[in-house]
């Protein structure tokens, strides 16, 4: 997956850092990402969230808010208010990228943040959250300890994640007032609510006042055993993935026109985990399945393999074109349905062919139902060796193979 840094001025003036993750072909829609409470935007959640997104065609900023990770600011002097202003600031130097974002995903207090900046981010046309709190005031119970001496000395120095960061006064009181039901009532967009039931820092009740706030569209998808911070793999290429296919419905996306030779477009494969087998692959804005292998060959058998898909070809292609015959001769086909194996067999029929040689073997079972004679299902039975897919696959192939910068 291509990946870039951007740098963008923030709401204070100071240089926020960020990582544009691009999809390897065409782009056919943009998605701002802001981060957790106190995270970055190096966070497993999001790099994961980023990584799937990317390889359904998004392209992807997630950036650190001012005073965090790689971004320039004092941290003590934010709010949540400036926060919304980050993203607002982030969703401006997309546009002026030509890449203005229609996606905005937010997760903990970054999604809080997006149904805030939302309102002022015109391109926008869905928002996912990912365990937000209703209330932002809610993130204050991560430093309750320390609230007292904030409000006496104006600011404090406490350790979150691991992070020793001062929280100012004026961030605690801005958070104080700054509820969000009126934004969600106002947000004229389309809202994904995804939570844990069993979060731990942010109760699922949060999602349910948030629900019941916005308008329609709206939906919630639960993220299971996930825990706040999303930090299991699985469960993060989970929401990707929710993502990716619940904004489709919200979101223009159009794919470029198919290069020449290539009628049906481009199917694209991409690794969705490096380490395993799984595969990404996607053709155009609206079809996207996973390529994989099974548990017992070092894979995590969440797809079909690859001999799966080339069963699955032959079997589509031959209830097609018997639905396609059956159609056009009027026939009282009412259901057709088409089982295929594959193995590996020993080629003794093959004249050319060694003992010890092998041949791929495909098993069709076609199931005809209907009141169809014996004379129709025989000759559905020949029309099924006419498929396109069986031909190719009986027919001599020729395959050519370029790589990139060659």
């Amino acid at each position: 997956m291509p990946s870039e840094t951007f740098t963008f001025t923030g709401h204070s003036g100071a240089r926020l850092a960020g990582r544009l993750d691009l999809p390897a072909g065409p782009r056919l829609a943009t998605a701002l990402f802001a981060h957790c409470f106190t995270c970055s935007k190096d966070s497993h959640a999001a790099r994961r969230i980023s990584t799937r997104l990317a390889a359904m065609g998004f392209a992807v900023l997630r950036f650190d808010f001012t005073g965090i990770g790689q971004s320039q600011g004092e941290f003590g002097d934010t709010t949540f208010t400036s926060n919304a202003g980050d993203l607002i600031a982030a969703a401006a130097a997309l546009d002026a990228r030509g890449m203005a974002p229609q996606l905005l995903i937010g997760h903990s207090l970054g999604g809080a943040a997006v149904l805030k900046a939302a309102g002022d981010i015109p391109s926008a046309r869905a928002v996912a959250t990912i365990g937000a709190p209703f209330d932002p005031e809610h993130v204050t119970h991560n430093f309750a300890d320390a609230l007292e001496r904030i409000g006496e000395d104006g600011s404090a120095q406490v350790t979150l994640g691991g992070k020793r960061l001062t929280i100012g006064r004026e961030f605690v009181e801005d958070v104080k007032g700054a509820g969000l039901a009126g934004a969600i009532g106002r947000l004229n967009r389309a809202l994904l609510i995804l939570h844990a039931p069993r979060d731990e820092i942010v109760g699922i009740s949060n999602a349910q006042r948030i629900f019941e706030a916005a308008r329609h569209p709206k939906s919630f998808v639960t993220l299971d055993e996930a825990d706040h911070l999303v930090t299991a793999p699985d469960d993060a290429e989970y929401a990707g993935g929710v993502i990716a296919a619940w904004s489709r419905r919200y979101l223009e996306l159009r794919a470029p026109a198919p290069p020449p030779g290539a009628p049906e477009g481009v199917v694209r494969v991409a690794e969705a985990d490096p380490e395993g087998f799984l595969q990404d692959v996607a053709a155009g804005p609206r079809h996207h399945v996973l390529a994989d292998e099974p548990e017992a060959y070092g894979g995590t058998n969440r797809g079909l393999t690859p001999y799966q898909f080339l069963s699955a070809g032959l079997g589509a292609c031959t209830s097609m074109t018997i639905r396609m015959y059956a159609r056009r001769k009027q026939w009282p086909l009412s259901h057709v349905a088409v089982d295929v194996t594959h193995d590996k067999v020993h080629a003794q029929d093959c004249a050319d062919c060694s003992d010890s040689e092998k041949i791929d073997r495909f098993t069709r079972r076609i199931r005809l139902e209907g009141e169809l004679d014996p004379a129709q299902r025989a000759r559905l039975r020949e029309i099924a060796d006419r498929c396109p897919v069986h031909r190719t696959l009986e027919s001599d192939i020729r395959i050519d193979t370029v790589v990139d910068g060659d």
